[in-house]
């Protein structure tokens, strides 16, 4: 068999592919931006087992189990597509955390305070952004279905990773999300996107959040638009606590990633450890 390397060419044919899979334009450019790292790696070597392995024990050097995993999955990805599938490497065993570390938990009233500190510095758009991913718990990438239609009608269908879900809209958000529009005067169409009609970059969105943190007084680990959605989810799974119903909402194919999102904080796990009395 002739060798085959990561090339400009194959990984253009890798975009089309992964376009024509319709996998959202986040994935797209997470998966090409792993399998070029992997091409930097090899240096002009063709692909291989042993190549790939190694460059998974390089890995292991510097991140997470969980980030090594999303990388390989991302390469196995591509090895499939490229026809390599003996390539390919086990993704590494990961242990579910039992609870979440308190440096990355967001509480309720941390949230409250960076909309609060959203509408003291006039970041209109912002408030409402934060609002409506605390209140419903989509995805930053789903913030281009919140039209003015969707505000009008109270809920949404969203169209993510070959999938469609209905959401509803609070009442309150509704109103809120309506006047906002009326303010800036659209009449339809998507809430959130820049002057030009594109979809917010998310990377924008997470900088303009950032900048809350001195205000609200919250350290910048907690800070980040996905972080707004475990929040959803834990604040909705310890009034209902129903994680299949909390996976449909999300959108989650497993109920394993929705556990992860309702991990208790380290802070809940030692109040639980103390009534246990275990220690006399």
């Amino acid at each position: 068999m002739r060798p085959i390397f990561v090339t400009n060419k194959n990984l253009a044919a890798f975009r089309g592919y992964l376009v024509e899979s319709e996998k959202s334009r986040a994935t797209v450019e997470k998966y090409l931006h792993e399998v070029r790292a992997l091409g930097h790696f090899l240096t002009g070597k063709a692909l291989s087992k042993a190549a790939v392995l190694a460059y998974r024990e390089q890995l292991k050097g510097g991140f997470k189990s969980s980030t090594i995993n999303a990388k390989l999955s991302a390469i196995n990805s591509f090895l499939d597509f490229m026809q390599l599938p003996l390539c390919k490497v086990r993704l590494l065993k990961v242990q579910r955390s039992a609870f979440i570390e308190e440096k990355r938990e967001l509480t309720a009233a941390q949230y409250h305070r960076l909309l609060s500190a959203a509408r003291s510095s006039g970041k209109e758009r912002l408030y409402h952004l934060m609002l409506t991913i605390g209140s419903t718990g989509i995805r930053v990438s789903e913030l281009c279905y919140i039209t003015v239609e969707a505000a009008q009608s109270g809920s949404v269908e969203l169209y993510l990773k070959g999938k469609c879900r209905t959401i509803l809209l609070p009442q309150e958000l509704c109103k809120k999300l309506l006047a906002y529009a009326r303010k800036r005067g659209l009449e339809g169409g998507p809430i959130f996107c820049t002057k030009s009609g594109k979809p917010l970059d998310r990377s924008n969105i997470c900088h303009e959040m950032k900048k809350l943190c001195a205000l609200a007084r919250i350290i910048p680990s907690k800070v980040y638009p996905h972080n707004l959605r475990h929040l959803f989810a834990r604040s909705f799974y310890a009034i209902e606590r129903n994680l299949c119903h909390l996976a449909d909402i999300l959108g989650h194919s497993s109920i394993e990633t929705t556990r992860i999102y309702v991990a208790a904080s380290t802070r809940q796990h030692e109040r639980t450890l103390r009534k246990m009395k275990m220690v006399i």
